[in-house]
């Protein structure tokens, strides 16, 4: 059976009373639902683990109101604030990546990659080593440094439009150039912020609040329905400018809009749990490879993005217990393996 036929016997469509139709991928429905409840399941299990041990029942029990003062406290001041910013920090970097990697038409095209998280991680360090910032300023920082790198990277990469082989090669240039900034601050640092920089520019969930919940919500609940509103042009986009035009996408704009909203969930996500890399870039490639379904895959990778920062963040409490390895540590030596899986099998490929 063709890739078209499987790809036709999973779409439903669906007709509203207005006369309007939807598409909807039976397949990449199931796997969104699915992922949303490993999500959940993750979430729980990373609520119920610390110092404080509780069951999963003590924890869906203190979140419905029932539980004792004490799990209040553990569960709404403490825990409940750290697995809602890798929820919606996870999302953000997963949505990012599927724009980008959809705009470049390379799988390489992810923020953390071609610039844009080294650009935050460079602005945050600034606003630290410089200024001796509070974590309102770091993370005021995070989002312009981030911002100024999308602007710089877009503009050098433009010629006549963007093409996604000079957005990726502009931006890794712009990548090495922020870490050689980032290094030198680092030489400039006193002790205090040198370490307070190292820490941050790890990634981690660690001593996350409200304060950085509630920032990441707004950019995440406004950013995200503008980007999957752009979902079917970004599936015109990719097969050429020129089919885009004919199916009535106006291909620079939307281009210009899903990548400033790509910048700004990166330089959110940045700002409230530091520069975890690699999330951006694999949780597009696994949703691809679960839907099976053609085209950006947005909302299968924010979950995807999601359910993997949380589940990771589990895995490091677990697995190293008191040590509390940061996560961007361990999703950057898993993501640093499925990196070379992934040239190795695009090079088998034929198309590295």
């Amino acid at each position: 059976m063709t890739r078209t036929k499987r790809t036709a016997r999973t779409t439903r469509t669906i007709r509203t009373g207005g006369g309007l139709s939807l598409r909807v991928d039976a397949r990449a429905g199931l796997v969104v639902l699915l992922l949303l409840a490993v999500a959940a399941a993750a979430s729980v299990a990373l609520i119920a683990t610390g110092d404080f041990p509780m069951s999963p029942a003590d924890v869906l029990r203190t979140l419905a109101g029932g539980g004792t003062p004490a799990q209040d406290i553990v569960v709404h001041d403490l825990r409940l604030p750290r697995v809602l910013v890798g929820l919606l920090a996870g999302a953000a970097l997963g949505l990012a990546g599927a724009v980008f990697q959809s705009v470049s038409r390379n799988p390489l095209g992810s923020p953390d990659v071609i610039g844009f998280g080294q650009g935050s991680a460079a602005g945050a360090l600034v606003v630290i080593v410089l200024f001796h910032g509070d974590p309102f300023a770091v993370a005021a920082g995070a989002v312009a440094g981030g911002i100024g790198t999308g602007l710089a990277v877009y503009l050098l990469a433009w010629k006549k439009g963007i093409n996604g082989y000079r957005l990726v090669l502009v931006g890794i240039g712009a990548a090495a150039v922020l870490t050689g900034l980032r290094d030198y601050l680092m030489t400039k640092a006193d002790l205090v912020d040198a370490a307070r920089s190292m820490i941050w520019m790890v990634g981690s969930l660690n001593g996350r609040d409200w304060a950085q919940v509630w920032p990441l919500l707004c950019a995440v609940a406004v950013l995200l329905p503008l980007v999957l509103g752009y979902g079917r042009a970004l599936r015109m986009l990719e097969m050429g400018d020129d089919a885009a035009h004919a199916l009535g996408v106006r291909a620079e704009r939307t281009r210009l809009v899903v990548m400033a909203c790509a910048v700004l969930l990166t330089a959110a996500a940045t700002a409230a749990a530091g520069p975890v890399g690699f999330v951006a870039l694999a949780a597009p490639q696994l949703a691809r490879r679960l839907t099976r379904a053609p085209g950006p895959n947005l909302l299968a990778s924010a979950v995807m993005g999601a359910t993997l920062l949380v589940g990771a963040d589990w895995a490091s409490q677990r697995l190293f217990g008191a040590d509390q390895l940061p996560v961007g540590a361990l999703t950057g030596m898993l993501g640093g393996c499925y990196l070379l899986w992934l040239l190795f099998t695009e090079r088998k490929a034929g198309r590295v």
